[in-house]
């Protein structure tokens, strides 16, 4: 008589890993999304950093802040020619939107100080806690 050997999964073990991968997809799932919303939070903050040295390289050059009509589209494009501009200040072609696809609210003069620079996180309303939190330059 010959022996065979069966080297397959049967369809019970099969069931059992994928039970297995359920529950530590369910148990890990939260943390990670988690991880995922604070580090959102962190790119704002360093975006916002990033502007606003952009910002203060541009009154370094003009003499003034981009004004609120043309607002932070002038630190990639000298759109009303002033004089002394020297960008682009920006290393992309584009003004970012910040984490959660929004774009950053500027303002000039601002209530915080020469101007503010703000997202309102990922609801895109003022307030909130968690992701939804504001993140501004004046915090």
């Amino acid at each position: 008589m010959k022996k065979t050997h069966n080297l397959g999964f049967t369809l019970v073990e099969l069931l059992v890993v994928l039970i297995i991968l359920g529950l530590v997809a369910s148990i890990a799932g939260p943390n990670v999304m988690k991880y995922l919303g604070s580090s959102k939070t962190k790119t704002a903050k360093l975006q916002i950093k990033e502007i606003e040295s952009s910002l203060e390289l541009f009154y370094l050059d003009t003499g003034r802040y981009p004004s609120g009509s043309n607002g932070l589209k002038s630190l990639v494009k000298n759109e009303v020619a002033l004089v002394g501009w020297n960008g682009p200040y920006l290393k992309k072609a584009t003004v970012p939107d910040d984490p959660w696809g929004f774009p950053y609210i500027y303002k000039t003069p601002g209530e915080h100080g020469p101007f503010d620079l703000q997202s309102l996180g990922a609801d895109n309303q003022p307030g909130g806690d968690g992701d939804d939190r504001d993140i501004s330059n004046w915090e």
